[in-house]
């Protein structure tokens, strides 16, 4: 590993761009390798041992980028269990759930916290596991919300019956009384508004994307892989067709990522 390599970041599809838009804002310097697994997307009703084979073969490929660091940057990819992935390879791997559960555990203030995610980041209770690590008088209430990601990567956000979806998915939560709540997959950021005006703005919203940025950056310095001088072109690849990738990736970057098609 040298300083000058990138920092790589695989995702089911455009949800990862908003832990991407972060590192790229804490790290300026740094360039990034994205990939977005749009042909096998969404991950979260998935076998883990499937999603952890679809992960296997991404990080394969992204090694071959010239990758310094690799943030699994997908709620239902670090669900499924990423120690023996880990195992595998020589670079340092970051999933997005710790950081999640440690910005969460700060933001609380009645101990009451609400995670909603896919159906296998649910299933698996991983973010409830690494609350209890961290603090095991924790109350943690779960709630799957899979149709979240399909509205995301199909551009439904505006759309009347998005906030009907998430009302019957998050009054539930709001009724329990959590005072803060994990949004426990990457693309859910991109509908913060409708969130919050759905549990109120008593509501403590956790992105994990911050965190995760935060913690690569740490990492780095620690080991002495920061970059200096100008930042070098992004690269984005995906298994599918690009053009609403792109589109939405305007929307959440500021400017358009250009992204290759990538088949297995």
């Amino acid at each position: 590993m040298n300083k000058d390599q990138a920092i790589a970041l695989l995702d089911s599809g455009v949800g990862g761009l908003t832990v991407a838009k972060d590192v790229i804002n804490f790290l300026p310097n740094e360039r990034i390798i994205y990939f977005g697994d749009l042909a096998r997307m969404p991950y979260g009703p998935r076998p883990h041992e499937q999603v952890r084979h679809y992960v296997r073969e991404i990080t394969d490929f992204l090694m071959e980028q010239d990758t310094k660091l690799l943030i699994v940057a997908c709620n239902s990819a670090s669900a499924s269990g990423l120690s023996e992935i880990r195992s595998d390879y020589d670079i340092p791997i970051i999933d997005v759930i710790n950081p999640g559960a440690r910005a969460a555990i700060s933001a609380t203030k009645t101990k009451k916290i609400g995670v909603i995610g896919t159906e296998g980041t649910i299933k698996s209770k991983a973010y409830e596991k690494a609350i209890k690590r961290i603090d095991p008088e924790v109350e943690v209430l779960s709630q799957p919300c899979p149709l979240f990601v399909l509205i995301v990567e199909n551009d439904l956000i505006d759309y009347p019956e998005t906030k009907t979806v998430a009302r019957e998915y998050l009054l539930p939560l709001k009724e329990q009384g959590v005072d803060t709540l994990i949004m426990g997959c990457t693309h859910y950021p991109f509908m913060e508004n409708i969130i919050q005006d759905v549990m109120g703005n008593d509501v403590k919203l956790i992105s994990s994307a911050g965190e995760t940025a935060r913690q690569t950056k740490e990492l780095l310095k620690e080991r002495n892989l920061l970059r200096q001088g100008d930042n070098s072109k992004h690269r984005f690849f995906v298994s599918a067709e690009s053009k609403k990738f792109m589109q939405i990736g305007q929307k959440l970057l500021g400017f358009k990522p250009n992204a290759y098609q990538v088949v297995f």
